[in-house]
């Protein structure tokens, strides 16, 4: 089997940000899978499921406001026996609406071009017609980004040129998420199958009416997830013991139901390309068929910690974690974990554990501007914008992310508390405004002690489960965090953007509708 070659997988890849993505639609919309080497979907326009492999070859290009994806697929039966053969093209024209004033963008795509014949057997389906709607909604948080979506589309096919019709309404819709750790598009698509046919007698007999119609549900996702890993050093005489290594790895999954007529041998009818033709007895088939393919690992490895005051510490791992993903900065040969961590030291941390790196201006273009123009005004008082840091602050504010206080100052060296730290970590998801109406219960014992600020993020933080109370049932709003408390809610953090949300996204939705 040639290897596929693929610029992108999904139509939702090039619908979130113009920029790269990982929201995912089935190519095509026909509920298939694939990796880098093959492709498999399952076609029931003969009434019968066949399942079908082969290549496809995704291309990809875009501008600030369109995009265009164009696919192409050679099909043949999984089972050779069956003498059956697909060729498809069709592309995806979309146009993208950015509000910037509510961080979101909305994709707008219809069908560009398309071309489709089906031959089994001594039957011959080819695409006469294909219209398709399809909108989505891209929410741009600053950890991670969110998309829902829905799409209409009807398919028609002639039979043998004049012999009839299959018409194909499709329905469906799409959620998504995408974020440094990972990415996950699921999609339900519905099919309502209508098949009229007449064929001609032979040797005088009456023509013949086949008529049947079924349905179909694929419910597809295509996952992306970046995790962590520990490889020791087999060696003696080396100069660490071992170090964390980050393996991204993808996986499509596709789970097919269906309900169609149950079909009889006849002298006259469908050509199921097995030696056999067949008509509805009026009876019903139904079953299920699940398929999927996975993308060989990527394997990245990541700088080793060395330092003399962990071994033993009950967060050393995480804080190992963070400091081989170059989340933390130490220089020296000491972390100090029980020491109090500061604002900005944390702000920094969470925008480097999401990825979000802001962009530096050169000392030219600084230097330029300043001759030109007045000179930046600083978003806090207290943090002048020449601060090697200022750049986190000011993309973390302009992002949601931070609001200092009412003074207009952020107190950068000053100590974070824990309602301070869940408040920016909720912000980041933009999740905030999923807490209830003012006037609920946190669910912590002291939950009269919560600053109204932080209230419905702290509210959100244990509704997603990222903190939790202590013995007492406290979450302590206003206790001083040490960097290793806040290294061990930050890998918390990037635990629920790696495996929670694809455990949301994924298994909640291909598992259970």
């Amino acid at each position: 089997m040639k290897k596929i070659f693929s610029a992108l997988i999904s139509m939702s890849l090039a619908c979130m940000l113009v920029t790269q993505s990982a929201f995912a639609v089935p190519p095509g919309f026909s509920g298939g899978v694939n990796n880098e080497y093959e492709y498999e979907e399952v076609l029931f326009i003969t009434g019968k499921p066949i399942r079908f492999v082969g290549e496809i070859t995704i291309s990809e290009s875009k501008k600030d406001e369109s995009g265009k994806l164009s696919y192409k697929f050679k099909l043949e039966p999984k089972d050779r026996s069956i003498d059956a053969k697909l060729s498809r093209s069709i592309s995806i024209d979309t146009q993208y609406t950015k509000r910037d004033d509510k961080g979101q963008t909305i994709g707008d795509a219809v069908i560009g071009s398309y071309s489709e014949k089906i031959e089994v057997g001594e039957d011959k389906y080819e695409l006469e017609d294909f219209q398709f709607s399809k909108s989505d909604i891209i929410d741009n948080r600053a950890a991670s980004d969110f998309l829902s979506g829905n799409f209409k589309g009807r398919k028609y096919y002639k039979i043998n040129k004049t012999e009839g019709s299959v018409t194909v309404d499709i329905s469906g819709g799409d959620v998504g998420y995408e974020n440094f750790w990972g990415a996950t598009g699921t999609n339900i698509i519905d099919y309502k199958i209508d098949y009229k046919r007449t064929i001609a007698g032979e040797d005088g007999a009456d023509d013949e009416n086949v008529d049947w119609s079924g349905t179909a549900r694929a419910t597809v996702s295509d996952s992306t997830s970046k995790s962590l890993r520990y490889s020791a050093n087999e060696a003696g005489f080396s100069s660490f013991n071992g170090g964390h290594m980050r393996v991204t790895n993808r996986e499509v999954t596709s789970r097919y139901s269906y309900s169609l007529p149950d079909m009889d041998d006849e002298s006259v009818g469908i050509d199921q390309g097995d030696g056999e033709k067949t008509a509805p007895d009026g009876g019903s088939d139904t079953g299920s068929i699940e398929i999927s393919r996975e993308m060989s690992p990527k394997i990245e490895r990541l700088i080793v910690p060395k330092f003399r005051d962990l071994s033993g510490h009950w967060a050393q791992s995480d804080i190992e974690k963070l400091y081989s993903l170059d989340v933390l900065e130490e220089s020296g040969d000491f972390f100090s974990p029980d020491v109090p961590i500061t604002r900005m030291e944390f702000i920094k941390g969470v925008m480097k554990a999401c990825n979000i790196r802001p962009e530096m201006e050169d000392g030219k273009k600084s230097s330029s501007r300043s001759r030109r123009q007045p000179a930046e005004e600083a978003v806090f008082t207290d943090i002048d914008v020449k601060d090697e840091d200022y750049a986190y602050i000011k993309d973390a504010y302009q992002k949601g992310i931070i609001k200092g206080e009412q003074s207009g100052k952020f107190y950068p060296d000053s100590p974070l508390t824990r309602a301070q730290a869940v408040t920016i970590l909720i912000r980041a998801l933009g999740f905030e405004n999923k807490a209830p109406t003012p006037g609920y219960y946190s669910g912590f014992s002291d939950d009269r002690q919560i600053p109204s600020w932080g209230k419905a993020s702290i509210y959100m933080a244990r509704e997603i489960g990222l903190v939790q109370g202590d013995e007492q049932g406290r979450f302590n709003p206003n206790a001083v965090m040490t960097r290793s408390q806040a290294s061990v809610m930050i890998v918390r953090f990037l635990e629920f953007l790696q495996r929670d949300l694809q455990r949301d996204y994924r298994e909640n939705i291909v598992y259970y509708n």
